[in-house]
């Protein structure tokens, strides 16, 4: 739905990232910069996750992205609260100028990631240039619009990728000039990452970044449901207005790839054993008396011949189940998407098995999405459900689909790695 502001005939254009004022912790103010950083809102394992980084200092960013109260409204009215106080105490202060931000992460197996933050135009979906690869839940997007609404604030950035061509000319190699300099902020986070920030003011360099992104789609690697929140809220307001751009990072693959990994789920009311029985004569299971990383690499062997998941719970031990039965598929899989969608450990997962076999609604009281492995495997033994731990999907059909405009199951991926919240937020006001 576009306001009248938002329905006039405009040229093509291609990715648009506009420098803005960042508001940044000052690190005077703060126990740390990691200390005050977290995983986007969806990596917190609640309430474990929350309540450990609230604890690691008093300003953590998920008292914003994450504010526990009673009602929605009142956790909504506490964040747009904390983030006034901290502004106006100077916990939070703006960067002085405009600019872009390069952001770099860097972990001990050595790889590199490099990016930069801006502030996106938010595209119709019909421009084509921002590619979803994944559904979303209404009841989240409403949910972060409300947030974003209420704190008039991005208050972390999604992740985009696009394909630059590979050297180290135009922006590729603009970032790696700047990462030659001294950062405006360095810090390491509890997972040993690195991260270094720098800002990008000046015209000609903006110039360069402007030019080279006008030819280039982006595919949502991390953020879907902040994305369509981008979308509803710049429908709401009449343009021009702050809420024609949205925060977000954007990595050329084609110069730092990115990390493609699974994300796994857990079926709070079925118990493992009732999971297996399901499944017999209608997929192979065989028991696996291995720890889990043995049986992850079993799991990846699998996957490489036929849709493959890897199931425990409260026995303690790890069950493959893969090679499905081909009339099962047919029967239970839609017919009107392409090959390489209907053919998806995911697809699989929720038209066959969670639809048709063991009948798990897919809404937060039966299934959650967990992205570590370890923590995945130790809820469902703990708690008496199935974890169903998957293999992850290529890059390359992920944006094969998304360029045919076919969605994945959501949660299917989960790229990485995801740039930290709590480094530079964007409030619309500056």
């Amino acid at each position: 739905m576009n306001t009248a502001g938002h329905s006039k005939a405009t040229a093509p254009r291609g990715l648009e990232l506009t420098p803005f004022r960042g508001l940044r912790y000052d690190p005077d103010r703060v126990g740390s910069l990691a200390a005050v950083t977290s995983p986007p809102y969806d990596v917190v394992v609640r309430p474990d996750g929350l309540h450990h980084l609230q604890s690691a200092d008093p300003h953590n960013i998920v008292r914003l992205i994450l504010p526990e109260a009673a009602t929605p409204e009142e956790r909504n009215a506490q964040a747009a609260e904390t983030l006034r106080r901290w502004r106006a105490e100077g916990v939070l202060t703006a960067d002085p100028e405009p600019g872009l931000y390069v952001y770099e992460q860097r972990d001990g197996d050595g790889l590199v990631q490099r990016g930069v933050i801006g502030a996106l135009r938010v595209s119709e979906p019909d421009e084509r240039l921002v590619l979803p690869h994944e559904d979303v839940m209404p009841h989240i997007v409403a949910d972060r619009a409300d947030l974003m609404r209420a704190t008039s604030a991005n208050l972390e950035p999604l992740l985009l990728t696009y394909r630059g061509d590979g050297t180290a000319a135009g922006t590729a190699g603009l970032i790696e000039r700047t990462a030659g300099r001294r950062p405006l902020l360095a810090t390491t986070t509890e997972d040993g990452v690195h991260h270094r920030l720098w800002p990008v003011t000046d015209p000609a360099d903006l110039a360069v970044i402007r030019q080279e992104l006008s030819a280039h789609q982006a595919l949502i690697a991390d953020g879907h449901h902040r994305w369509a929140t981008y979308r509803r809220l710049r429908a709401e307001h009449p343009s021009p207005s702050p809420w024609d751009h949205g925060l977000v990072l954007l990595v050329d693959t084609a110069r730092y790839p990115l990390r493609v990994r699974a994300i796994h789920r857990l079926l709070h009311g079925l118990p493992v054993a009732e999971a297996l029985k399901a499944l017999g004569g209608i997929f192979r299971v065989r028991r696996l008396d291995l720890p889990l990383p043995q049986a992850m690499d079993a799991l990846a062997e699998a996957a490489q011949e036929s849709n493959a998941f890897l199931l425990t719970g409260d026995d303690g031990v790890f069950h493959l189940v893969d090679r499905p039965d081909p009339a099962l598929l047919d029967r239970t899989v839609p017919a009107d998407r392409p090959e390489a969608w209907r053919t998806l450990d995911a697809t699989v997962l929720h038209a066959t098995l969670l639809d048709h076999v063991w009948r798990v609604p897919d809404d937060p009281a039966h299934i959650a999405y967990i992205h570590d492995t370890a923590a995945t495997v130790d809820k469902a033994r703990r708690d008496g459900g199935t974890a169903v731990l998957m293999h992850p999907v290529h890059e390359d059909v992920v944006r094969e689909l998304a360029q045919q405009g076919v969605t994945m199951p959501r949660k299917s991926t989960s790229f990485g790695p995801k740039p930290a919240s709590g480094l530079v937020l964007r409030a619309l006001d500056l």
